[in-house]
């Protein structure tokens, strides 16, 4: 690697960790600062760098215009692929992966159940928003002024005797998703199955996406279903980072901040 850009990685590392002075720069770098200085002048013509009055040098707003481009090139889906396999791999069981578009939860990506049991989910097609983990988690991220009027809108299709059935329950369990970090489906859209989702987030902290696990009561029962979620939220975590996601150590937050 060429001396002048290894030296120039090295200062947009520091500045990564807090903004220096000229002479900080120089001191690590272990060179005079005239060469900092020619480095500092060059990556500032071309917005990489800046600094202020107090002469402290900070990172420019084009390192940031490349990294959100680069994140956003990142699809979700190939992201995620190789994660969800190793989650169906290692629990055995139905793995779904969510977006929410246009109103809709629509399954983007599936991994069957390793066992021969199947759901009727299909990729392409969308998920109830009232009765599916990946619903609820994709509308609890939503703003709160507009669960209301999400609510509102839904049909409420009673799939089963657990189905939530008008929009003042469908509102309380957007608040239970938020405060718990996670949603269930405790057979509420095919009798005998449960469920459980939690958000995948980008870059920027969006959730962009909903991964779940569905398991069939006559395999596992509710409980111990509940006790696939560390993992569930493992891969969601591990998913979230590579799309450029800090993790949040509280999983409460996970869901809407």
């Amino acid at each position: 690697m060429s001396q002048s850009l290894q030296r120039a990685l090295i200062i947009l590392t520091e500045l990564g960790e807090d903004a220096r002075t000229l002479d900080q720069l120089a001191t690590q770098l272990g060179v005079h600062k005239s060469t900092v200085l020619r480095l500092l002048q060059t990556m500032e013509a071309q917005r990489f760098v800046t600094h202020g009055s107090d002469h402290r040098y900070t990172l420019g707003a084009r390192l940031f215009e490349l990294a959100n481009r680069s994140l956003e090139r990142r699809d979700v889906r190939t992201v995620a692929r190789p994660h969800l396999e190793a989650l169906n791999v290692a629990t055995g069981q139905t793995v779904h992966l969510a977006t929410y578009e246009s109103g809709e939860a629509i399954y983007i990506d599936k991994l069957d159940a390793i066992q021969s049991v199947r759901m009727y989910s299909r990729v392409g097609r969308p998920a109830p928003l009232h009765c599916t983990a990946v619903g609820k988690v994709l509308v609890a991220a939503q703003p709160r002024g507009q669960w209301r009027t999400i609510a509102e809108k839904i049909d409420y299709h009673p799939f089963t005797e657990r189905t939530i059935r008008g929009p003042e329950r469908y509102v309380a369990e957007l608040e239970a998703v938020v405060a718990q970090g996670f949603a269930e489906d405790h057979e509420e859209h095919e009798s005998f199955v449960n469920c459980i989702g939690v958000p995948v987030r980008n870059g920027t902290g969006t959730v962009i996406a909903a991964l779940s696990v569905s398991v069939p009561d006559l395999l596992l029962d509710h409980e111990q279903v509940l006790g696939l979620l560390p993992r569930l939220r493992a891969t969601a975590d591990t998913v979230s980072t590579a799309l450029g996601w800090s993790p949040n150590p509280d999983p409460r937050k996970a869901v809407h901040d």
